[in-house]
């Protein structure tokens, strides 16, 4: 018997690789789409036409309106064909090509015509892009079928309408909310997809109308609902009808929770794991509610459907993080899924088992994970990574195996993101515990001799130069530093000169090795790397001894640049060569963001000094120029900070007014910029008249009129204040006063004439953060220890109850008006403790950091410990006071 012909292992690729629409372009296409023209028409030969088209459209390919109108003609000539298969492919064509108003006309009668045949899926399908393609007028004339098909006998027709209504809900609502009875009969169908699209229409029909969506609830959860997919759709609501009630005061028990205890007894597993899911999900949930839900995803760990064992560890992947103790009887369980094959489920297993192991198991899990990281992807592993630092963190007497861990893995095969997330988890550890410093910036170390990344390279450098001085034996780790210098790229060795200079700096008896170290790399190829050597030798001195002071030498290599890298490139563009040089002390220290104005779209609000330019230092320049030119203004010292443009009037108003606050040391100023919206009136003698009775610290020193503002002009009038108190806050109530007068359309001249008038405008605050610039440091634990520990204050506050973490961290911050630093104001997801660091400079030009932790104490109960240091004893009392005022 002849062999068959067996082809090479690259011919049986390319066959694998090979797809039917390879290859196909948009003009061959357009010309084959004139078989829809023949007058025998080949069905078969038409369905691969429409195919190759929908392709090209699913592909993001653009047709222009010249094109698409040909095609929809051409496609339309095919509703004569009685072919069902080619006859869905005109469907799908039309809804893709979404033709224009004009050409609906076209279609139109044929598709009413298919909405009232006989063969169900003609209806059905008629129903669905008759909904999609038609507007609001041809929609009424239709409605009295489409409520028909809502109670249609035929499942299909009547889930066609309801899905129709869904979408239309977004466009026509008024038309929708009319089929209401319809709808709600519908949700008694026998047919489960009837059942279920119905209560999703009707919901969402109710959803803007607390008291309906309850009312619907409370029906529906009395057993009428058959439908699993229905039931689960019916469990969604009731969960957030529950969390909008809240536990009932008197009885401690949720309405409803009832009928979700219920549902775990259902005999659709999709109904109980919804069930179980939506209780794991309540607000400030207790044990005994949890009990029989964790009971039920326990069960389904050990099921035979890899769907269900995912949706269980899932679930209690997430209970972990708040109730761990709950999910610690199905710990054995989770176990045997370790070596699940499929590694989506192993790896949550693992990762919760990590949250809920106690110290004992921690050696037997590392053991199980060995084995197992080879197999899973890096998504999966960055996943395991954070888990073990948490565990870590939570057990740190466990810190050796879990180092020795992350060492290994630090070796093995990976991407940027995994390796990044393992050396971010060792420099996490080794701030954290301090016993575990030395083994990790040993495996740092050993990590860069083979690192592929530069990023990673510079950033382990940089944390060496800070961290490895500190250490008890220094030298050893100036070799795996100074082969960066002999064996890396000029990015590396750059960085590698660096920290070699904070050796040197800090540890006395490496000075004269590291001179000789850095004297070699004068000769390097690269500028920056021979820049960076003789600045830094000079830095250090010649001969092996301090040039400048200690101090001075260490604040320089150790100390914060003060001013934002945006802020400095700005100003050095700005700089223009000349006698004077440039003085980095002109540089605006607070971090700017971007104005609103220039995120939104153009419309009428005040323009010049009322939006403020783009650049953080022409911002505050241009406001200083034109504030120390009005007479009033110019004994008030040098401005120290200039906010963004708050509005007082709303959008499209008569008169748009937006004020600017300028804080001096001693003053108040507030910028009015005012538009005049009205082309038939000239507005004279423009004031803004000013309520302080609120702000009992601020006394009115003096003020601005804005003589004139025509019509789209945009003028400013200026009012100050002069404070008691270096932070005085305060609310002032403003009304803008004016004489209007009339202009005639004609020749643009007013009247001579006018009517005094007033507008009142929001009010206006001024608030702590107000006095606080945004400077940011690039170490601040460098910047922490330089600032002295008797300038400290530390106390614990309550924040009382919050939605989560991140948004009591976001308000503290808000308060404050600070720089959050390293990143620390992203709080990570379901996170029950966080830190967060930040600096600025307080009026008077004090420096001030902060360290916030946070932690949740109780339901939705956050705890607050707040450690202030600053140059001056008063300020960090002061940011007690904002904290416990606010």
């Amino acid at each position: 018997m002849a062999q068959p012909y067996l082809k090479k292992d690259d011919d049986r690729d390319d066959e694998a690789e090979y797809s039917p629409f390879m290859g196909i372009e948009k003009g061959a296409v357009l010309q084959e789409a004139k078989v829809f023209n023949d007058p025998q028409l080949d069905p078969r030969r038409c369905s691969q036409v429409i195919t190759k088209l929908l392709y090209l459209l699913n592909q993001g390919e653009t047709f222009t309106k010249v094109e698409a109108t040909g095609v929809f003609f051409a496609v339309t000539k095919l509703f004569q064909s009685k072919d069902i298969g080619l006859r869905r492919m005109v469907y799908l064509i039309i809804k893709e090509l979404s033709p224009s108003a004009e050409e609906v006309i076209i279609v139109t009668s044929s598709l009413m015509k298919d909405m009232n045949s006989k063969t169900d899926m003609y209806r059905a399908n008629a129903i669905r892009v008759l909904c999609r393609i038609i507007d609001g007028t041809l929609l009424t004339q239709i409605e009295r079928y489409l409520k028909q098909a809502i109670v249609d006998k035929n499942p299909v027709v009547a889930s066609a309408a309801l899905v129709s209504g869904i979408h239309l809900l977004q466009t026509n609502p008024e038309i929708v909310r009319r089929w209401s009875n319809e709808v709600q009969e519908a949700v008694q169908s026998r047919a489960a997809l009837v059942q279920f699209h119905s209560l999703a229409l009707l919901h969402q029909i109710r959803q803007n109308d607390r008291l309906a969506v309850s009312k619907l609830v409370t029906s529906l959860t009395k057993g009428t609902v058959r439908s699993p997919l229905a039931q689960c759709l019916l469990i969604r609501y009731t969960s957030q009808v529950i969390r909008e009630a809240g536990p009932n005061t008197q009885t401690a028990d949720r309405p409803f929770f009832d009928y979700l205890d219920g549902c775990l007894r259902h005999k659709a597993e999709m109904v109980i794991f919804e069930a179980a899911r939506a209780i794991t999900e309540l607000t400030g949930v207790t044990n005994r509610e949890l009990t029989p839900a964790i009971t039920v995803l326990q069960l389904f760990l050990s099921s035979s459907k890899p769907v269900l064992r995912f949706a269980a560890v899932r679930t209690l992947n997430k209970v972990a993080m708040t109730h761990p103790m709950a999910v610690t009887n199905c710990n054995i369980d989770m176990e045997s899924l370790i070596s699940d094959q499929n590694r989506s489920i192993a790896t949550l297993a693992i990762t919760t088992l990590l949250k809920t192991g106690n110290e004992s198991s921690v050696d037997r899990l590392m053991k199980q994970i060995t084995n197992f990281m080879s197999d899973i992807a890096d998504e999966f592993k960055i996943v395991v990574v954070e888990a073990i630092r948490t565990l870590c963190l939570k057990f740190p007497l466990k810190y050796r195996s879990l180092m020795n861990f992350l060492s290994n893995i630090l070796r093995e095969e990976g991407g940027f993101e995994y390796k990044k997330a393992i050396v971010d988890s060792i420099v996490i550890l080794i701030r954290d515990i301090p016993d575990a410093k030395e083994s990790g910036l040993f495996h740092l170390c050993e990590f860069i001799e083979d690192c592929e990344f530069t990023y990673l390279s510079t950033q382990i450098l940089h944390f060496l130069g800070n961290e490895g001085p500190k250490t008890a034996d220094p030298s050893k780790y100036i070799r795996y530093i100074y082969n960066r210098v002999i064996l890396e790229n000029a990015t590396v060795r750059s960085s590698a000169v660096s920290t070699l200079a904070k050796f040197g700096a800090m540890v006395d008896s490496l000075k004269p090795r590291i001179f000789i170290l850095l004297k070699r790399c004068l000769f390097d190829s690269d500028d920056e790397v021979r820049d960076r050597a003789t600045l830094y030798l000079n830095t250090i001195g010649c001969d092996g001894s301090v040039g400048e002071t200690d101090n001075d030498m260490k604040d320089f290599l150790f100390g914060s640049l003060d001013v934002p890298l945006a802020n400095l490139e700005t100003s050095l563009r700005n700089y223009e060569l000349s006698e004077e040089p440039f003085n980095i002390d002109s540089v605006p220290k607070e971090v700017k963001s971007q104005p609103l104005a220039e995120k939104k779209a153009p419309s009428k609000k005040p323009t010049g000094l009322g939006a403020p330019p783009s650049g953080p230092t022409s911002n505050l320049d241009a406001y200083e120029k034109t504030l120390s030119s009005i007479p009033e203004f110019s004994s008030f010292g040098k401005l120290f900070k200039s906010l963004a443009p708050v509005e007082l009037t709303e959008a499209e108003t008569e008169y748009a007014v937006n004020v600017v606050k300028h804080i001096y040391d001693g003053h108040v100023v507030f910028q009015y910029n005012c538009t005049n919206t009205i082309p038939e009136q000239l507005l004279e003698n423009v004031t803004v008249i000013v309520d302080a009775s609120e702000a009992e610290d601020f006394s009115e020193a003096s003020s601005k009129p804005l003589r004139s503002l025509p019509y789209d002009s945009p003028g400013q009038t200026f009012v100050a204040f002069e404070k008691s108190d270096g932070a005085a806050i305060g609310k002032f109530t403003n009304t803008l006063k004016f004489i209007v007068k009339e202009v005639d359309p004609t020749n643009g001249e007013a009247e001579e004439d006018g009517v005094d008038d007033e507008y009142q405008l929001e009010d206006l605050e001024v608030v702590a953060a107000d006095y606080m610039l945004k400077v940011g440091v690039s170490n601040f634990r460098n910047a922490w220890e330089s600032m002295d520990p008797e300038c400290e204050r530390v106390d614990e506050y309550g924040l009382g109850v919050r939605e989560s973490l991140a948004e009591a961290v976001g308000a503290v911050v808000n308060i404050l008006g600070m720089q959050p630093c390293e990143g620390t104001e992203t709080v990570p997801s379901n996170s029950r403790s966080h830190t967060c660091l930040l600096s600025g400079v307080f009026i008077g030009n004090v420096k001030v950091l902060v360290r916030l932790s946070f932690g949740i104490d109780g339901p939705k109960q956050v705890a607050m410990k707040l450690a202030v240091r600053s140059e001056d004893q008063s300020v960090s009392d002061a940011i007690h006071e904002i904290i416990a005022s606010g």
